[in-house]
């Protein structure tokens, strides 16, 4: 009985310390494809471009310690009435490399609607000058996007956030 006993521990054990593959960057991802959009029904757009700088690491003490960093990338319509159009949101790192793009084809945003982007604490492949190029068209009478990243660590009682905002280089 006791060799039966410790058989079904070691194995609950064992089952317990295995955990699902979570993909990096992406705890609750948007399915852009359902988001897709058709600027064939609108009429003279003015199209930009946005910088958004985002962290995914900090320096702390020194250039050799840092702290990672949770990221919330957030696409806001501050329009009341009119949707807005991101084309292309593509992540760069400190290097200035693109890590990855988004989504490289139109999505739509409804009025006062915000679609966020999270990158995992544990996604350290921006580096500490990570940034985020996103490519929009608006309607000639509307607000340009907003874009925003909330940057958070917490460890025991200690945490740490802060914001940026975005600004139109194009």
């Amino acid at each position: 009985m006791k060799k039966l006993l410790l058989i079904f521990l070691s194995v609950l054990v064992l089952s317990c310390n295995e955990k699902a593959p979570k993909e990096v960057s992406s705890v609750d991802p948007v399915n852009w494809n359902n988001r897709k959009a058709d600027f064939s029904k609108v009429d003279s757009l003015v199209m930009g471009t946005s910088y958004l700088s985002v962290y995914s690491e900090i320096y702390s003490e020194t250039e050799h310690r840092t702290h990672h960093l949770t990221s919330t990338i957030s696409m806001r319509n501050t329009n009341l009435k009119d949707t807005i159009y991101i084309n292309k949101a593509e992540y760069f790192n400190t290097q200035g490399t693109s890590i990855r793009t988004y989504f490289d084809f139109p999505i739509y945003i409804k009025p006062m609607e915000t679609v966020e982007i999270v990158i995992d604490e544990k996604d350290r492949s921006g580096g500490t000058g990570a940034n985020f190029l996103f490519q929009w068209a608006t309607k000639p009478s509307s607000h340009q996007p907003y874009f925003e990243g909330v940057m958070i660590s917490t460890s025991g009682q200690q945490g740490l956030s802060f914001t940026t905002q975005g600004r139109r280089v194009e």
